[in-house]
């Protein structure tokens, strides 16, 4: 199952490899997609809002919920 979620502040590739490696670190079978312009990260396999919200946000960046 995919689920996508909105997360503010990323603005660079950097900003797209913190946020995946925080999402898997907490979910290391998890697949993460970053898509930079539209803001949107998709988690496969796994679907627990909380647990990727806490990631997120100590990561340093907004997370916005699912879209």
């Amino acid at each position: 199952m995919d689920v996508v979620y909105r997360v503010e502040g990323m603005s660079c590739g950097g900003c797209v490899n913190s946020v995946t490696r925080a999402i898997q670190a907490v979910a290391p079978s998890a697949v993460v997609s970053v898509e930079l312009e539209t803001k949107r990260v998709t988690v496969t396999g796994i679907d627990d809002d909380d647990m990727i919200r806490q990631a997120v946000e100590n990561a340093g960046f907004d997370f916005g919920g699912r879209i």
